[in-house]
């Protein structure tokens, strides 16, 4: 392996190739991101409810719900959506990028919820003791005590759920939506190089997790902080 040659063309292709992996690719791979974890804290909100609730049948139906989606491969999950949601419902046919985000968004709100559920568990019920003694409903004293206090333990863990689905977008790339990873997939089919591509689409996935990664610290010591103080 000649390493200055494997330089030489990973310049090349930067200057030939960057909008694809800068604008296109990253610009795919960004917004599903955000839709899968935005959405998908949505949902996963509304299944930690339900798994915390007292009747039974919203409980089970919870928790069979996370623990198949947790207990099969993301892979898997992308298949099955990709090919029986048009067939479920014609109008996502040749939808490509809905299906795929509409599997991700599933699978993001099943380990969200989980996050939203041990953050909520994680505060003193001791507090919640002390509001309904107070004379404050359920849903006050969840509103106003216990969730302004679980957010702080549900914020850096959110965080890192976006940059795990960053990384989990790649497979998204074995049905070419225009991700990083079929960027790099169609540069290594138009120039037939192999090394050149996947380390380019490797520094950019590493820049980008890494700069967030930095960002979400920034942010748990300012609110680390904010605790002392």
């Amino acid at each position: 392996m000649n390493f200055a040659t494997i330089g030489q063309n990973i310049v090349k292709l930067t200057i030939k190739y960057w909008d694809k992996f800068l604008l296109t690719g990253l610009g795919y791979t960004l917004s599903l991101a955000f839709i899968t974890v935005c959405v998908g804290a949505i949902f996963g909100a509304l299944i930690a409810l339900l798994r915390m609730s007292k009747f039974p049948p919203f409980k089970w139906i919870a928790a069979v719900y996370t623990e198949i989606i947790r207990g099969t491969p993301m892979l898997l999950q992308l298949y099955l959506f990709y090919f029986a949601l048009p067939q479920l419902i014609p109008f996502l046919n040749k939808k490509q990028y809905l299906c795929v985000a509409i599997a991700l968004v599933c699978n993001s709100a099943a380990y969200v919820s989980e996050i939203i559920r041990s953050g909520i568990q994680a505060v003193d019920i001791g507090q919640t003791e002390a509001a309904r003694s107070l004379g404050m409903s359920q849903r006050l004293t969840m509103t106003e005590i216990i969730l302004p206090q679980a957010v702080k333990n549900i914020l850096p863990a959110l965080g890192n759920e976006f940059i795990m689905v960053i990384k989990d977008t790649s497979l998204a790339s074995t049905f070419f939506i225009g991700d990083l990873m079929t960027q790099c997939l169609l540069v290594k089919g138009a120039t037939y190089l192999t090394m050149e591509p996947l380390i380019m689409v490797a520094v950019v996935y590493f820049v980008l997790t890494y700069g967030l990664s930095k960002l979400l610290g920034f942010f748990e010591r300012r609110m680390r902080r904010g605790d002392i103080r």
